[in-house]
């Protein structure tokens, strides 16, 4: 589950991850007892024995189509997000002058990886509705949002899209970083970031384990877990709903 694996966050994603195990298990499926971290996300979701994953849609929609299964989409209670679509926060310094988006051209923006909806691609779309040219920029990969606040905090890069779920952990996590930031618009609500599961899975598996989600999410013992996670639901997505996104990396990527 590596997408929100923020370390401050990672016992209660264990926590949510043993009430769904178990919920598996008791099912006749099975389920391993602890999350996988040692292995790179792309190996574990091209595995043919994967459980349960959570990838971002761009991915999902283009070079994973095909080779995992969707089983839903979380929903997180934060702003930005509704229901199972989220978007970014598009942020800046304090002390950026530019009041609009198509006032930074000749900024450096910070990004997490170019396989990345939220935090690339949903920022070169919305360069470029701007009539700015994202290509003319100086692009900063940081490898995560958490270094992309860190790195228009300190000087390192001039504006980042920051999914509104890193958002929240950071204004929770990253109070001082937070603090010299200010937010300068948001991109458009897309499908959220969706748990799969091996495409070998048959339908009555994905069932189960759609089921084991719904169940554990809904279970008041895990409350806290949830609240933890800004998690407070699971969604009723299909693959066709994430078609747009791969049409947006066509056009803007």
């Amino acid at each position: 589950m590596p997408m929100y694996d923020w370390l401050e966050v990672r016992e209660a994603t264990d926590t949510l991850w043993t009430a769904i195990a178990d919920r598996l298990q008791s099912a006749g499926m099975e389920a391993p007892a602890m999350l996988d971290r040692s292995r790179e996300p792309d190996s574990v979701w091209r595995d043919s024995g994967l459980v349960l994953s959570q990838t971002c849609g761009f991915p999902f929609s283009t070079r994973l189509r095909g080779m995992v299964r969707l089983v839903g989409t979380p929903a997180y209670g934060v702003a930005g997000c509704e229901g199972p679509r989220y978007s970014s926060m598009i942020v800046v310094r304090n002390d950026e002058p530019s009041k609009r988006l198509a006032e930074m051209a000749g900024r450096r923006p910070a990004f997490n990886n170019a396989d990345s909806l939220s935090g690339y691609l949903a920022l070169r779309a919305a360069l470029v509705e701007a009539r700015l040219d994202p290509d003319s920029m100086q692009w900063i990969e940081t490898g995560g949002h958490r270094a992309s606040v860190r790195a228009v905090a300190a000087g390192d890069a001039d504006i980042a899209a920051i999914d509104a779920v890193c958002w929240a952990f950071a204004t929770r996590y990253e109070p001082e970083a937070v603090a010299r930031l200010r937010i300068l618009g948001n991109t458009p609500l897309r499908p959220g970031l969706p748990f799969v599961t091996a495409v070998e899975r048959r339908d009555d598996e994905v069932r189960k384990i759609r089921a084991a989600i719904t169940e554990a999410i809904a279970d008041p013992a895990t409350e806290a877990t949830r609240h933890l996670l800004c998690l407070v639901g699971f969604g009723t997505l299909d693959e066709w709903d994430y078609s747009p996104i791969a049409a947006l990396g066509r056009q803007f990527g």
